[in-house]
């Protein structure tokens, strides 16, 4: 009998021992299974992340020629300033300095010009209408070098490429290498490209204009959408009678969560635009539709916040004779604010990089400006990087990806205010 139960107890240790393995098996294959997806998730996160910046950091970047320009007075009529041609006197000025001579046609000319930016003729032209005594005087202006121009200077033309299958020439590029052996031309931090506004040139392109627009249509959706949702989730989950239509209320908000995006700028065309006549691309606009997008998530996060609050806070403000609404708004909703200001930061966030409703909604044009008000024309900067992006010029989209980076860093800033707030003001009962 004794040797039948030690047998039997052997039989039984032996047979939990063999779970035993199995399920500590398992729990390291899981282990292991976690630290694979994590290992492949943040390897993905880098690629990306490495692509964008391997592409976007030479956009801040920019070359600048300065050059002396002689203001010849049997070139420029004080009566018709803008009429002078001040981009030719300049690569004028670039060819003497390069001890080179124009033929008669002024193809050496033409050329140079192909290599130097625009601005540098506009900023000669606002200084001579602003000071027409200029007029037979040499002025220094200081400007970026054409797009093309830039891409040789940072390796993406190369001179190895067969010649007919680049926009510059070996003469052009070799002018490029002299200005700035001779120091005509400088490299430096291209603060242009946080200061300027969109533009048909590559070098004058910026993002300010589409920094502002963002600015101004986010302040729209979080003035509708935080007080909106805050108010009505606080009703939903502190007043409202449960009942069926209570029921229906709130599978419909959590249905709307996943709407795609795209549904809502439908949902804007029909109504703000067709019906309300609000004006097209306008940061107004913009709010308006993705404050109607933030509201589920919102309120979501708010009705979450609320349910976290202990009950024990309510019966005791009721026990010292506090009203339903004083218990709610002095004592509720304050503790529950840390989960309800990170929440709406987070819609905030989804809501700047959202692009599928704006274009429906007109959002897609050329905006060479900063804004002039909530119902002027405005781009945004995920409409900003979707029109570089599809540009023909390829020095666009190197500042498709500087355009990126700059929404990152705008994206990321919002998400550590949102755990900074949480950090904060987090009470753990």
């Amino acid at each position: 009998m004794t040797e039948t139960s030690l047998s039997a107890a052997q039989t039984l240790r032996k047979t939990v021992e063999a779970r035993l393995k199995v399920r500590h098996a398992q729990e390291t294959r899981f282990r292991a299974y976690g630290l694979v997806a994590i290992f492949i998730a943040l390897s993905f996160l880098a690629v990306l992340l490495g692509r964008i910046v391997t592409q976007g950091y030479s956009t801040f970047v920019e070359y600048s020629l300065t050059v002396p320009v002689y203001i010849d007075p049997a070139r420029v009529d004080p009566a018709d300033i803008s009429g002078a041609n001040f981009d030719l006197m300049i690569a004028d000025q670039v060819l003497a300095r390069l001890g080179i001579k124009d033929d008669d046609f002024g193809t050496q000319s033409s050329k140079v010009m192909d290599i130097l930016s625009n601005d540098l003729g506009f900023q000669l032209l606002e200084k001579v209408k602003a000071s027409p005594a200029l007029i037979g005087k040499t002025v220094t202006v200081t400007g970026p070098v054409r797009a093309d121009g830039a891409l040789y200077y940072k390796g993406e033309i190369k001179r190895s490429t067969p010649e007919d299958e680049r926009k510059l020439d070996n003469a052009q590029l070799g002018w490029l290498d002299r200005m700035k052996a001779t120091g005509m031309v400088s490299s430096g931090f291209n603060s242009g490209f946080l200061t300027r506004s969109d533009s048909t040139e590559p070098e004058q392109a910026g993002v300010w204009g589409a920094i502002v627009g963002s600015t101004m249509m986010l302040l729209v959706t979080a003035l509708l959408a935080v007080p909106i949702g805050v108010l009505a989730a606080t009703y939903l989950e502190e007043f409202a009678a449960r009942n069926r239509w209570t029921d229906i209320i709130e599978v419909n908000i959590n249905n709307l969560a996943a709407v795609p995006s795209i549904v809502y700028g439908l949902l804007g065309l029909a109504v703000f635009i067709n019906w309300l006549h609000v004006p097209r691309s306008s940061p107004l606009l913009g709010g308006l539709v993705l404050a109607l997008m933030a509201l589920p998530t919102v309120i979501i996060a708010t009705r979450s916040a609320l349910k976290a609050v202990p009950p024990s806070i309510r019966e005791a403000a009721l026990g010292v004779g506090a009203s339903k609404t004083q218990t709610v708004f002095h004592h509720v909703l304050p503790l529950a604010m840390p989960g309800v200001m990170t929440g709406a930061i987070l819609s905030m966030a989804h809501a700047l990089g959202e692009t599928a409703p704006l274009l429906m909604i007109g959002m897609v044009s050329f905006v060479p400006g900063v804004p002039e008000g909530f119902t002027g024309a405005a781009t945004v900067l995920p409409v900003q990087v979707f029109i570089w992006e599809n540009a023909s010029e390829r020095a666009f989209h190197e500042r498709t990806a500087g355009a990126i980076m700059v929404l990152l860093v705008f994206m990321i800033v919002m998400n550590l205010a949102a755990i900074l707030l949480r950090r904060r003001f987090e009470r753990r009962w």
